[in-house]
């Protein structure tokens, strides 16, 4: 059966990152939008939700983004999951997910949030040099990331992911290299690694133009991602995607089933859902959203229907980026061809009628799929 899932995406953030392009709204750019305001709209976005689908099946993951979840605290936390209840079948077994902010939790925070049914806690972390978080204008303390994934641990929750960034300018080898260090001895079962990306329209984006930061290296990227590889498998972590890794039974759900062309309905300003062929984005603004919502309408701004061509396209960017490999039942005659030439040159492998990604190709991972394709 395909995973079914449930994104719920909270807009709001007490402060914006240089680097991020997300989603978010400040208090400044919010125009009167609440917590309250979005709860109710959300509550309503469900109901109509669960109506549109009919007998939808069995929630198997939740996951809650943004933005910054913890910002709702745990009671608005509980309240996202209480609405998903309210119009859904959450499986008994149902992996629970919310990011948060390591500087908006506590121990209760977490304790709260394991007594209402969350089973994974994600927290940015991105590194513990000062002069990098600085850099990428975090908010939080370096160590505070690493407190609260204790804390989280200690309030009983297993499954705890910890986000790095690596490339920043000004970062050095052993930044990366204390940073994961610090992020193993946190005792966490899952890091996500992620190199940065200076996305147009950020403040970052306005730094490197105005020639104030670098833009960062891809062979340094590269090196980067191989130092964070070799200290992670040392640490008994397997990357089960190109840029997650984590400790037996530690992966996430929730992305295993995007990766997998899972289905799931996005709640909230801005999400993304896709249901059997269709792919919609809800309108941005918390405002608008709730306009919308009161109107008594689903707050869609747009949709797509993905053709063949359109899903396998995707089957094959996602799927190459697996451990487990991309079938190659999946690919056409061209395409088998095309990863013969892959294999000889040294970026996979074939594995049990899969093609596997080597350490090389995880690094060259978007070429190899335009080759595939191409």
């Amino acid at each position: 059966m395909t995973a079914f899932g449930i994104y719920v995406h909270v807009p709001f953030c007490a402060a914006r990152c240089g680097y991020c392009d997300f989603n978010t709204y400040t208090p400044a750019e919010l125009g009167g939008a609440t917590p309250d305001g979005y709860l109710a709209g959300l509550r309503t976005e469900l109901r109509l939700a669960g109506a549109a689908l009919g007998s939808p099946p069995p929630v198997d993951t939740v996951f809650v983004g943004g933005g910054t979840p913890s910002l709702l605290g745990a009671d608005g936390l509980k309240a996202v999951l209480d609405a998903i209840r309210a119009h859904f079948d959450v499986a008994p077994d149902a992996e629970v997910t919310t990011e948060a902010n390591p500087e908006s939790t506590s121990p209760r925070f977490f304790a709260e949030l394991r007594d209402v049914g969350f089973t994974r806690v994600s927290l940015g972390m991105q590194s513990t040099a000062a002069h990098v978080l600085a850099v990428l204008d975090r908010v939080h303390s370096p160590g505070r990331a690493l407190d609260a994934a204790r804390e989280a641990r200690a309030a009983g929750f297993e499954h705890v992911n910890l986000d790095l960034i690596y490339g920043t300018p000004g970062e050095s080898d052993d930044d990366l290299l204390g940073s994961v260090e610090a992020a193993v001895d946190a005792g966490v079962d899952h890091v996500s690694g992620y190199a940065l990306v200076v996305e147009d329209g950020t403040a970052m984006a306005r730094r490197v133009r105005r020639g104030e930061l670098a833009t960062p290296d891809n062979d340094e990227l590269a090196h980067r991602y191989e130092l964070l590889d070799a200290r992670l498998s040392a640490a008994g972590f397997d990357w089960y995607e190109v840029s997650n890794w984590c400790r037996p039974g530690g992966e996430c759900r929730h992305n295993i089933g995007y990766w997998n062309g899972g289905q799931w309905w996005g709640a909230g300003p801005g999400a993304h859902g896709y249901i059997g062929a269709t792919r919609w984005w809800n309108v941005k603004h918390p405002n608008t959203y709730a306009q919308v919502l009161a109107e008594g309408r689903l707050p869609v701004a747009d949709y797509e229907q993905l053709d063949a061509v359109a899903r396998h396209t995707e089957d094959v960017m996602l799927g190459v980026r697996l451990r487990d490999g991309l079938p190659m039942t999946l690919l056409g005659e061209a395409e088998r061809r095309r990863a013969a030439t892959v294999v000889e040159d040294g970026l996979a492998i074939m594995r049990s009628d899969r093609l596997v990604l080597t350490d090389r190709g995880r690094l060259l991972a978007d070429a190899v799929v335009r080759t595939l394709l191409d």
